[in-house]
């Protein structure tokens, strides 16, 4: 009988960020990996500042600078 291969899923954590302009978005994902780390906020921060870019290049309208992020409960 063939064996069922495990998917290995990535998991998650929402955040939602606040820029400096006031806009703000919401549930934005972060791989769990880089929550919990030594290092504190700053790999969710780069993690997020790296999907901004991403975005950026797409859509042609660059993102303000990151306020806060706040986990979602």
């Amino acid at each position: 009988m063939a064996k069922k291969k495990m998917n290995a899923k990535a998991e998650f954590v929402l955040f939602n960020v606040l820029y400096e302009d006031g806009s703000v978005t919401s549930n934005r994902k972060v791989p769990s990996s880089a929550v919990g780390t030594l290092d504190g906020d700053a790999p969710i921060r780069e993690a997020i500042e790296e999907q901004d870019r991403e975005i950026a290049e797409r859509s042609g309208r660059p993102r303000g600078p990151i306020k806060s992020i706040t986990r979602v409960a």
